[in-house]
C-alpha cells in the first residue's frame, strides 16, 4: 500500500502545519503547498498531504508530510536513478511514474507536474487546449489541467480513465 496511504490515519483529523523550509541546491524553484488527492468512488484511498518539490524533471526532490510537519516520504531522482526514503526503507525505480505509485497509491505525472505550476502542457507530450467552456488550461496524458486559478495558486487536474477516476487540487503556499 502507498506511503502516503500508510499514514491517513493521520491526515484526517490534525491541524494543519507548515512544512520545513525549502532546500537548497537543484535546478529550479521549490514549491511548497498542499496537495489533495479524490479518488471517485474510495474516499478511504483519498488523502492530503503538504509537500515540497524542488528541481526538475531531470533531477529533483519531492517530500511528503502529515498535517503536523512529520515527512511521510521523500522521492529523489536524478538521470538513471529514483529511489524513495520512507524513513524505515529505500525503495529504488526505474520510473518517476512508478515511484509517484508507490508513494501516493496513484499514477501520478510528475514529470508533467513541473511544467504544469508553471500553466504550461509539458513539452515532451501533445497536448491540447481546453474547450471555452472549461476556461483555462489544457488536456495532456489522459489529465484536463485547470489553471485558470492558478494565480492564486491553485492548480485543478482531473483523470476519468482509466478508472478509478482521479481529481488532484494543488494549493501553491506562494502563488506564481
Amino acid at each position: 500500500m502507498a506511503l502516503v496511504l500508510a499514514g491517513a490515519g493521520l491526515l484526517g483529523g490534525c491541524a494543519t502545519t507548515q512544512p520545513p523550509a525549502p532546500l537548497s541546491g537543484e535546478a529550479g524553484r521549490a514549491r511548497v503547498g498542499r496537495l489533495a488527492v479524490q479518488v471517485a468512488g474510495d474516499s478511504a484511498r483519498s488523502f492530503s498531504a503538504a509537500f515540497e518539490l524542488e528541481g526538475s524533471a531531470a533531477q529533483g526532490q519531492l517530500t511528503l508530510f502529515s498535517p503536523i510537519g512529520l515527512p511521510l516520504g521523500r522521492a529523489q531522482w536524478r538521470p538513471g536513478e529514483v529511489q524513495l526514503d520512507s524513513g524505515a526503507q529505500t525503495q529504488h525505480f526505474d520510473h518517476l511514474d512508478t515511484m509517484m505509485e508507490a508513494l501516493v497509491g496513484e499514477a501520478l505525472p510528475l514529470a508533467a507536474l513541473f511544467d504544469w505550476l508553471e500553466g504550461r502542457p509539458w513539452p515532451d507530450e501533445a497536448s491540447r487546449p481546453l474547450a471555452e467552456a472549461d476556461g483555462p488550461g489544457f488536456r495532456q496524458l489522459g489529465w484536463k489541467v485547470s489553471t485558470g486559478r492558478l494565480a492564486d495558486g491553485l492548480l485543478v487536474a482531473e483523470r476519468r480513465l482509466p478508472e478509478p477516476a482521479l481529481t488532484v487540487r494543488i494549493r501553491l503556499d506562494t502563488p506564481s
